[in-house]
């Protein structure tokens, strides 16, 4: 039997199983065995290439800019005209279903940053298993700093599939890893550890962790009200987590009334806009810059002006010793003190080290040590 055919299996098991309290540890282990099996897939056809006519051509992006948005949606949505409308890239438009056959970068240009923005094949249900380009879009997707997600003013429900699919690749959107700590020994069992009140019981956490291989060591969980999915993702240990944006778009082609009528259907977490219309791409771009998180740092050479043209983009957060890395892979180790001006120092020229934290539009100057290049 293979691996397919035992999933099937195990999620045939789990339908006819009535969920109470009673079957709460059979369904988590039946759950965790799902997702083992899922990784083995995955695990035994990652790095294969395909080479029946070039199908792999164009998903070889370098990633390039102060950050990465990838584009996701069905098909005809409208992606490669919103890609043109944001940035420099020249995507096909078509009034046909899978117009972009690669990934096609563009670039950006908001508040100083540069943005790379992927226009990505349109998904279809069943593309984490493989339909259509699933596969390499969404591992694509995998890379990305952001997820657009854009949807027809007219198919609004088509959100469910494209967040399912996301999932199922393993990236959790608009979530933050579990704080969950596995430390792995050679004897001794499993410890648990659970700092907070958890939703999963002590016996399946040991069982979870000896089916993934783990016969002894600690888990530490500080994670409030853990569930057994949660512990699932930590122990697979390749799920990743983005945030996102859903993109409502051709606005232009219905009344008010009708937008109301969605946002009752979706939420009103959505930028509404028309691609090809050109409307609310301006509030786009500065929705995009705030999800991505991005702060601006402005350098000033030692004895020299502040460059306010060219800011240096980093993520909110960023110390001064990540500003360092990111203009020379030797700039830290060659660093003496930085001087600080604006909203994180205390007082204007502030002496910091390489751990100060960063603010917006903070300006730093760097001093080397003498003799350093």
């Amino acid at each position: 039997m293979g691996i397919p055919e035992k999933i099937k299996e195990i999620q045939d098991q789990i339908h006819r199983t009535q969920i109470n309290k009673a079957t709460e540890f059979h369904i988590g282990l039946l759950k965790a065995k799902i997702a083992r099996l899922k990784r083995e897939m995955e695990e035994n056809t990652h790095g294969r290439t395909v080479h029946t006519g070039g199908e792999n051509v164009g998903f070889d992006v370098r990633k390039t800019g102060d950050a990465t948005v990838v584009l996701i949606g069905l098909p005809s949505v409208g992606k490669s005209t919103l890609l043109n409308r944001i940035t420099n890239a020249k995507s096909r438009v078509a009034s046909y279903q899978f117009t972009t056959l690669t990934a096609v970068p563009g670039m950006l240009h908001h508040r100083g940053a540069k943005i790379q923005v992927l226009d990505l094949p349109g998904i279809i249900e069943g593309a984490s298993s493989g339909k259509g380009f699933g596969k390499r879009v969404l591992s694509v997707a995998r890379s990305a700093d952001l997820v657009l997600i854009v949807l027809d003013v007219f198919q609004p429900h088509h959100l469910g599939v494209l967040k399912k699919e996301l999932a199922e690749a393993g990236i959790k959107l608009d979530e933050r890893p579990p704080d969950v700590v596995i430390e792995k020994t050679s004897t001794g069992g499993i410890g648990v550890n659970a700092q907070v009140p958890i939703k999963v019981s002590e016996r399946l956490i040991k069982e979870m962790m000896r089916l993934y291989g783990i016969p002894n060591g600690r888990i530490i969980i500080r994670e409030p009200n853990l569930t057994d999915d949660q512990l699932i993702d930590v122990l697979n240990g390749n799920r990743v987590y983005i945030p996102s944006l859903i993109v409502l778009n051709k606005i232009d082609l219905v009344n008010k009334g009708f937008i109301q009528e969605v946002q009752s259907k979706i939420g009103n977490n959505f930028i509404p806009i028309s691609a090809d219309a050109g409307v609310n791409i301006d509030a786009l771009k500065e929705a995009i810059y705030q999800k991505l998180d991005l702060i601006r740092i402005y350098m000033r050479p030692k004895g020299g002006e502040t460059d306010y043209e060219e800011p240096m983009i980093m993520k909110n957060g960023s110390t001064v010793q990540d500003v360092c890395n990111k203009i020379h892979r030797n700039m830290a180790k060659n660093f003496r003190y930085g001087l600080i001006w604006g909203k994180s120092a205390k007082f204007d020229g502030q002496k910091v080290g390489l751990d100060h934290r960063l603010e917006d539009e903070d300006v730093l100057t760097i001093i080397k040590l003498a003799g350093a290049m």
